[in-house]
């Protein structure tokens, strides 16, 4: 197993030691090259997908974008790939269908139908677009909240309290 971890920066890698311990290969980049290589995981991938002994699966999690990337670098190498799409969900249930894909021109449900899927057979474009539909609002909400502090957990004396 082929593992390729990818952050913007050290700090904000996670599950190293966890993926160290299961692989056979760990290959590390970072986009400001503060650990591991310089770089995004797609140009490791792409090296590994010249290799002669190339994977017969992969697996892409991580940002949109990047598993779109990772896909177009997988499909000409005929190795199929899986992606773990993490779309707007509002209810859970399929019903509001926030989170429709087109799979293979069929619409899907990643919160009943997923979240795993062929991501060769994915319109990301179709995906991406409708994951900005609520762009506008989100930048607000977060002006809106910026100074907000959370306190749940903070009052020693409420015996719900995790801080206890």
């Amino acid at each position: 197993m082929i593992t390729i971890l990818g952050a913007r920066s050290r700090d904000l890698l996670v599950l190293e030691e966890d993926f160290a311990a299961v692989s056979d290969e760990l290959l590390v980049m970072t986009d400001d090259g503060s650990y591991g290589r310089r770089g995004l995981v797609t140009e490791a991938l792409h090296e590994v997908c010249a290799r002669s002994d190339r994977p017969n699966l992969a697996v892409a999690i991580g940002p949109e974008a990047m598993m779109k990337a990772c896909c177009e670098l997988t499909r000409p190498a005929g190795i199929p790939t899986q992606v773990s799409l993490n779309t707007i969900m509002i209810d859970g249930m399929g019903m509001c269908g926030g989170c429709r894909i087109d799979l293979d021109g069929e619409p899907k449900f990643v919160c009943m139908d997923g979240s795993e899927f062929d991501g060769h057979k994915v319109d990301f474009d179709g995906m991406l677009l409708r994951m900005r539909a609520y762009a506008d609002q989100d930048h607000q909400a977060l002006a809106d909240y910026q100074d907000h502090r959370c306190r749940i957990g903070l009052d020693r004396n409420d015996p719900w309290s995790a801080a206890k």
